[in-house]
């Protein structure tokens, strides 16, 4: 039985670990977080820090394992990749170009350095540097950790007097310590933040999305629902799906899912914001399962060993479809969940609540706060665009 590692242990490996079994691969799950979800589904568990690479790679020789992933776990990404080329087992990309794709500071760089429309930006390791900076940039500007996911960290500054206080935030939830502070790029119609997969290279299928934010939640920088098709013109998706097949081939990228954020400004360009080998948070892939009928979880999977990808071609979405990030805007206890009746039973397609009456929420500064998904289904663009921008008058999510 062939065996993969599963670094990480959140709800978001659950679909991963079914279609692995499915397979018939054994799993294995790993981090320092014994009650994380994920562990209770896979076959072992081992407590070890995934960021320690040397670690896991002990770990992965012990248990001759035949491949690793991190799927929709940030931190594990270059771990993955550095065991993956340490033991010559498939993965997406050699562990120079991986680094270089999960570091803020070095795939700017690496962006510039290659002719991609870019934001101006510059990485930290103190507030005193960025503050010596203050006139390198046009404000307002963007502040966030250079190595974190799941918009921890992320500040919109629009003054130097609130400059301390974004750089302390982002230097806290940085593993690194390090920081990167961008221009604020103003963006036309929503962002995309969605999957996309390549094999040996070549993207075979790519998708964008509508992102979008709840400006009275704690964190605005939250995605908070997703959209697609996206709010983008088909000139400017053809734009970015060349140029995302240009970086992959840049950086030698092989077979992998990856999780890819791009916006076009209000000065008609288009950006690569960040291109992440792994499974998108929030159920991405899953949506675009529903949606497209292709699946970028199992050949995930199947890429990590190194098995044939099946299915893995480009497909149009069968109606519009929308995902709403669950959340609540104060502390307290969980009541109740009040959906209302005529999109309950004309648009909900699956309800996916964690949390039971009773339950401690968190106000949502961070993917980590949400409390369960909703997947909806339209028939027209019109009606996605009247449930998303009325979401109050319909969804409640009760807190004490």
């Amino acid at each position: 039985m062939k065996k993969i590692l599963l670094l990480g242990g959140l709800r978001y490996l659950l679909p991963v670990i079914e279609s692995a079994h499915n397979l018939g691969y054994y799993v294995i799950t790993c981090d320092y977080i014994p009650d994380n979800i994920a562990h209770k589904y896979s076959d072992k568990y081992i407590n070890a820090s995934i960021i320690d690479k040397e670690a896991i790679l002990k770990i992965a020789k012990e248990e001759k394992i035949d491949g690793i992933m991190s799927f929709a776990v940030d931190p594990g990404v270059v771990t993955a990749a550095y065991v993956a080329e340490q033991l010559n087992m498939p993965h997406s990309g050699s562990f120079e170009s991986v680094s270089i794709l999960q570091n803020k500071n070095l795939f700017r760089k690496f962006l510039e350095d290659n002719g991609f429309n870019v934001p101006k930006s510059k990485g930290y390791s103190n507030y005193i540097d960025a503050l010596n900076d203050k006139d390198y940039f046009t404000w307002p500007i963007i502040v966030k950790p250079a190595d974190s996911a799941g918009s921890k960290g992320v500040t919109k500054v629009e003054n130097i007097e609130n400059l301390r206080k974004a750089v302390e935030f982002a230097l806290n939830n940085s593993l690194s310590k390090q920081i990167i502070i961008e221009e604020f790029i103003e963006k036309q119609g929503c962002s995309s933040d969605t999957d996309c997969f390549s094999v040996n290279g070549e993207l075979k299928f790519v998708s964008f999305s509508a992102q979008r934010f709840d400006d009275n939640a704690a964190n605005p920088y939250t995605p908070s629902a997703y959209s697609w098709p996206s709010t983008m013109t088909e000139l400017q998706e053809k734009e970015l799906s060349n140029d995302i097949q240009r970086l992959l081939g840049l950086l030698n990228m092989r077979t992998s899912i990856y999780n890819i954020e791009t916006r076009v400004g209000k000065n008609g360009k288009t950006y690569i914001m960040e291109v992440s080998p792994r499974g998108g948070g929030n159920r991405l892939a899953e949506m675009l399962r529903f949606a497209t009928g292709v699946d970028m979880i199992e050949n995930a999977v199947r890429a990590s060993i190194g098995d044939e990808i099946i299915g893995i071609e480009q497909k149009p979405y069968n109606g519009h479809w929308a995902e709403i990030i669950l959340h609540s805007e104060k502390e307290g206890k969980f009541e109740r969940l009040e959906i209302e009746k005529g999109i309950k039973e004309k648009n909900l397609f699956q309800e996916d609540l964690w949390v039971e009456k009773g339950d401690k929420v968190n106000s949502f500064n961070g993917a980590n706060d949400a409390i369960g998904t909703l997947v909806l289904k339209f028939e027209t663009k019109e009606e996605l665009e009247k449930a998303l921008s009325n979401q109050e008058s319909w969804l409640k999510v009760i807190v004490e």
